[in-house]
């Protein structure tokens, strides 16, 4: 692969969370109706103002930044303390006890996380199996480090069978050599969530055939009514080189914070450290400091913050399914995943559209799994009542230009 096939394989021009790169004037041509009324939503990530970032972050920024030079330059792996503290809850959390000292790192975000572990991983022609649809940089990243995409198909259309990627097909994967495993649960489109049969099963293919696996486990905080987690680093039975990602990013809208964790496998962090050190050198030395808040919200907010959530979920879903517009419902997490009828225009100019004329911007389906062509996806982490009127005028643009 030439260096521009690289960069190429990265497709960032339209990339959820940045402002499309368009020019509008081409779609006077194919316009009905007028310029639908309502408030602008950008479905393409959460509302920080909506959902405020969690209690004493900013305080514990300002008391990192009082420190000085001992909390700005860290050890590329972070502060040993806030580690250490860190170890401690996520064992809590996930089951298993982390070593604080060589099994976990502090990275720029949960996608600096990623990047760091499919890079100590995937090499040119190393076979990777990939979910679709999944977290969208997965596929890209694994093109741009050379490896090869063996897709792995996730269901999430059925609703009278169990929500998993093919088991079968992940199986075979590993049997014509697929050395790495990568995919998010909860599930990032669909908000899925990975039943403990599923997880269990993964880890014993993944340590029959001596697979490296990557999980993106950033959502598993945000558990809807009922629902059941399992984390794979607490099975009985693991893969010997696995690697977890999480960090405080939606659920607790740190985002700006661009705060990320990974722990797992010890030569694997060494890995990830080494390049750490050439890319970023560490996660912002200041900002790390506000991972003392992680684990640490006030009793019962939380909980509420989930109630929120699931509440905008169910008027979202009930208005999508009014519509006869399929949506798999979310588990977890603050994803909808719609999956649209025939329309008359291509679905990227749909997007432009209701950009322009509903005011919503949501993110192609494609960006998740190449497949997935009639189907846009929408972050709820939004103002209930601009959310569901939001998602009502993408119903209506729905009918002016369906077939």
């Amino acid at each position: 692969m030439t260096l521009d096939e690289k960069f190429k394989a990265l497709e960032t021009n339209n990339a959820p969370g940045q402002e499309v790169r368009q020019n509008l004037g081409d779609l006077n041509t194919i316009m009905l109706g007028e310029k639908l009324d309502g408030v602008h939503v950008d479905f393409s990530h959460g509302d920080v103002d909506a959902f405020p970032p969690t209690p004493g972050s900013n305080a514990a920024w300002k008391e990192g930044f009082s420190r000085g030079g001992c909390q700005a330059y860290t050890e590329y792996r972070g502060s040993a303390e806030i580690r250490n503290r860190l170890a401690a809850r996520l064992g809590k959390f996930t089951g298993r006890r982390i070593e604080a000292n060589s099994e976990l790192i502090i990275t720029p975000g949960t996608q600096g996380a990623l990047f760091l572990a499919l890079g100590s991983t995937v090499d040119a022609g190393t076979k990777v199996a990939v979910v679709d649809p999944d977290y969208y940089a997965n596929r890209k990243l694994v093109k741009f480090f050379g490896g090869d995409v063996v897709p792995i198909p996730l269901n999430y259309k059925d609703s009278q069978s169990e929500n998993s990627p093919d088991l079968n097909r992940i199986e075979d994967a590993f049997k014509a050599g697929a050395k790495v495993l990568v995919f998010s649960t909860p599930n990032n489109p669909t908000g899925l969530v990975y039943s403990n049969t599923t997880i269990t099963k993964i880890a014993d293919l993944a340590a029959t055939h001596d697979v490296s696996v990557i999980v993106d486990q950033l959502y598993s905080r945000m558990l809807y009514s009922g629902e059941v987690y399992t984390h794979l680093c607490s099975c009985d039975v693991q893969p010997e080189n696995l690697i977890t990602v999480m960090g405080p990013s939606k659920t607790e809208s740190l985002s700006g914070f661009r705060l990320g964790v990974a722990f797992g496998t010890p030569k694997l962090i060494e890995r990830m450290e080494s390049l750490q050190a050439i890319v970023s050198l560490r996660a912002a030395g200041y900002n790390q400091a506000v991972l003392d808040t992680w684990f640490q919200e006030p009793l019962g907010w939380m909980e509420n913050r989930i109630r929120e959530h699931e509440s905008i979920r169910d008027e979202l879903l009930q208005t999508f399914r009014a519509a006869n517009i399929y949506t798999a419902s979310p588990q977890a997490g603050s994803y909808l995943f719609p999956q649209l009828p025939l329309l008359s225009v291509d679905l990227y100019i749909f997007i432009r559209l209701l950009r322009y004329q509903a005011k919503v911007i949501v993110t192609h389906g494609s960006e998740f799994d190449p497949a997935c062509i009639d189907s846009i996806r929408l972050n709820f982490s939004q103002d209930h009542s601009a959310a569901v009127a939001a998602a009502k005028r993408i119903v209506k643009m729905v009918e002016i230009y369906s077939i």
